[in-house]
């Protein structure tokens, strides 16, 4: 079965389980998504896949004729915001939805969705992916380099990512023999798919009184480094660094090298802070040995990849998926 077929038939399964029963439904094969006759009415329903703000802006500009309803794994904040704007319905596979069509309204909240790791990703292969993504040579020689992991790793992890078929494999053979990505945006999609499923969870909001948050971590900084602490900055404090797009940035997200909720607390108290709910600064363990290899100074900051950078600010409401758009136009397709 073909992405589009399955994408169809997932498309109706998430459309039929938010419908009434007492609608008269049916539904038939079309390109990328479903044909439905409701109550009489054809309607167009497209499948979005993970549901991003790239994904549904995609699909809108994709079909001559614009969609009634566009289906996805998970819908964020952004895509559902265009979807609205746009005056198009939609679904999504936690059994949220807004639909409005006629004399049939549907509004479902859902369920939470807990996503779970695709198949096959590790730790190890969402670090090459990073390092890929970042433009290192996809040699385990080079991603040994680059991310501090064993040879042995890196044959694996580009192994994986091979198998997935989101790297391609060169005729040579050998450590020095190079990959390279099939598809620059569908390993992105990939990767921040995996990257969101494997997030730690642990993380730590801390109270900061800086006016200017740059000013504030660049300080901050020092007293890290005397501790010998890594840190690089994610998320709109990062992206405004590599792709100025936000206006204002509110509040600083940071990765810092512990695991614990001890060593995160520690870290805050090296720099004079103490943690605090809903302060302005928050702090969370490097994800990914590349997030902290990779990181690059840029105007006194240490900041993350952009990769990693474009992930969170996934998560960072309709504003940041934007920010991310933006940071994947300017620097991801250098």
């Amino acid at each position: 079965m073909g992405s589009m077929e399955r994408g169809g038939t997932r498309a109706e399964q998430a459309l039929l389980a938010v419908l009434p029963r007492s609608v008269d439904v049916r539904a038939g094969a079309a390109e990328d998504g479903v044909e439905v006759i409701l109550n009489g009415r054809n309607l167009q329903v497209k499948w979005a896949g993970e549901g991003q703000l790239s994904d549904v802006r995609r699909v809108l500009a994709q079909h001559s004729r614009r969609p009634d309803i566009v289906v996805a794994r998970l819908l964020s904040p952004g895509a559902r915001a265009e979807l609205a704007d746009a005056g198009v319905g939609w679904v999504d596979e936690t059994g949220a939805a807004e639909i409005s069509l006629g004399t049939i309204i549907v509004a479902r909240s859902g369920k939470p969705a807990k996503r779970d790791a695709p198949k096959r990703w590790t730790r190890s292969a969402l670090a090459i992916a990073e390092a890929a993504l970042s433009g290192v040579r996809a040699t385990a020689s080079a991603m040994h380099d680059a991310t501090g992991l064993s040879t042995g790793s890196c044959v694996n992890a580009l192994r994986i990512l091979t198998d997935l078929e989101l790297l391609e494999a060169s005729a040579d053979r050998g450590r020095s023999s190079a990959r390279r990505i099939v598809d620059r945006e569908r390993l992105l999609r990939a990767y921040a798919s995996a990257a969101t499923a494997m997030a730690p969870e642990l993380r730590m909001e801390v109270g900061v009184t800086w006016r200017d948050l740059a000013d504030g971590l660049r300080k901050a900084a020092d007293r890290w480094q005397a501790e010998q602490v890594d840190f690089a900055v994610t998320g709109a404090l990062a992206a405004e660094q590599l792709a100025p797009y936000l206006t204002t940035v509110t509040a600083a997200e940071v990765y810092v090298s512990v695991e614990t909720v001890v060593g995160l607390e520690a870290v805050a108290a090296s720099a004079g802070l103490k943690p605090v709910d809903g302060g302005r600064l928050i702090l969370r363990p490097f994800p990914t040995v590349s997030a902290n290899m990779l990181a690059t100074q840029v105007d006194g900051l240490r900041v993350a990849p952009w990769p990693r950078v474009y992930v969170d600010l996934l998560h960072a409401g309709v504003r940041g998926e934007d920010a991310a758009e933006h940071l994947k136009e300017v620097v991801g397709e250098r």
